[in-house]
C-alpha cells in the first residue's frame, strides 16, 4: 500500500500529536545538556523579559516563567503542522498551548477546509503552506499569519512533521494493545484502502492502527464516533509512550524518528525544557478540541462568538481575553 495515498484520508491531527510526544519525551532525558532552556515567546508580546522561574507561594522555584504583565506565567503555544507530501497539503493544523503553571496541554484542530482570506482560487487553510512557497514566499511564514488571524495571536514557536511518523511510532513502541470497538471492514481502490480488523482487545501493529483510526463507516455518529475512538487509541500510545521502560529502551527509536520526520524552530535546550515538564503532566492532562465550526460547501466557516470563547478557554497566552477585533474571520 502506498503510504502517500494511505495518508490523505486519516484523521491527521493524531499524527502529529504523536510525533510531538515523541519530540518532548527525548528532550526530557537529555537533561545533562546545559543549554537547557525554555522557549522563546513571540515577537509581538510587548514589554518581553528575559525568562526567569516563577515563585510559588511556598517560595520555591515553580517551572513557570514570567513574561511581562500582558503574558500568563509559564504558558506557551505552538502550531503543529501535518505536512503531507502526498497532495500538497497541509491537513493536519493544530495549536497547542502547554501550561508549565497548572501542568496540562490543550490541543485544537483547525479544520482542513477552513476558510481563511487568501487571494488564491482554493482559499482553504490547508492549501496555505505550499501556496505561500508556490508564490516565493516561506511556507510556515504564511500559515503562521492565516492562524494569527483566525485566533487573534501570534504562535510562539512550530514544528512542521512528515505524516508518516504514525506507523513508525507505533511500530517503534512495539505495537499498542487496544480493544478494537467493531468488527472493521471497508475497501477502497481508488485510495489503496483496504481495512479488516476484527472487534476486541488486540495488539495493532502501526500498519493496523492506521486502519482502525481511519474507518468511520460502521459508527452510527459517523465521523463523530471515529474522532471518540481516535481520541481513546492516541491515550493509549501516550500512556505507552511515556511509562519509564519506554523512555529509557526507546529513545534511539524516538530520535530516529523525530530527525527524520519533523522540522521545528524549537533548539534541542527547548525540546530539553519542555520533556521534562511534559512528563510532570501526565495523560489525563491532555485534552483536545475542534474550532467550532459550520459546513457551507466548499468551505468551512468558523463560527465566531464560539471560536472566540474557545480560543479565551483553551489557547489564549494573554493575560486579558482576546477580543472579536482580534479575530479577523472571513465571512
Amino acid at each position: 500500500m502506498n503510504r502517500q495515498n494511505r495518508s490523505k484520508l486519516f484523521f491527521r491531527a493524531f499524527f502529529t500529536i504523536l510525533a510531538v510526544l515523541a519530540l518532548v519525551v527525548i528532550g526530557a532525558f537529555c537533561t545533562y545538556m546545559l543549554w537547557e532552556k525554555a522557549p522563546d515567546i513571540s515577537d509581538e508580546a510587548p514589554a518581553q523579559v528575559s525568562a526567569q522561574p516563577v515563585k510559588s507561594d511556598s517560595g520555591s522555584d515553580d517551572t513557570g516563567t514570567a513574561f511581562n504583565t500582558d503574558r500568563q506565567d509559564g504558558v506557551y503555544t505552538v502550531l503543529l503542522v501535518g505536512n503531507d507530501d502526498g497532495n500538497g497539503n497541509t491537513d493536519t493544523i493544530i495549536v497547542g498551548k502547554i501550561d508549565t503553571v497548572q501542568h496540562k496541554m490543550d490541543f485544537v484542530s483547525i479544520p482542513r477546509d477552513t476558510l481563511v482570506n487568501i487571494s488564491w482560487n482554493i482559499r482553504k487553510i490547508n492549501a496555505v503552506y505550499w501556496g505561500t512557497v508556490n508564490s516565493g514566499g516561506v511556507g510556515i511564514d504564511g500559515l503562521r499569519q492565516q492562524v494569527k488571524n483566525l485566533l487573534g495571536f501570534d504562535v510562539d514557536c512550530y514544528a512542521v512533521i512528515d505524516l508518516d511518523v504514525f506507523i513508525d511510532t507505533v511500530d517503534a513502541l512495539g505495537g499498542i494493545y487496544f480493544d478494537v470497538p467493531c468488527d472493521m471492514d471497508y475497501e477502497d481502490s481508488s485510495q489503496n484502502l483496504y481495512i479488516h480488523v476484527k472487534a476486541g482487545y488486540q495488539l495493532l501493529d502501526g500498519e493496523t492502527a492506521m486502519g482502525v483510526v481511519r474507518f468511520r463507516s460502521g459508527y452510527a455518529n459517523g465521523d463523530l464516533g471515529r474522532v471518540e475512538m481516535q481520541q481513546k487509541f492516541l491515550k493509549a500510545v501516550a500512556k505507552k509512550m511515556l511509562t519509564a521502560s519506554n523512555i529509557l529502551t526507546k529513545i534511539d527509536d524516538y530520535a530516529k524518528i523525530f530527525n527524520q520526520y519533523v522540522d521545528t524552530d524549537l533548539s534541542v535546550g527547548n525540546l530539553v525544557w519542555l520533556g521534562t515538564e511534559v512528563l510532570k503532566m501526565g495523560v489525563d492532562k491532555i485534552d483536545f478540541s475542534t474550532l467550532p465550526n459550520e459546513w457551507r460547501s466548499p468551505y468551512i466557516y468558523l463560527i465566531p462568538d464560539e471560536t472566540l470563547t474557545l480560543v479565551n478557554t483553551y489557547l489564549n497566552p494573554y493575560v486579558e481575553d482576546r477580543t472579536a477585533e482580534d479575530l479577523h474571520l472571513p465571512s
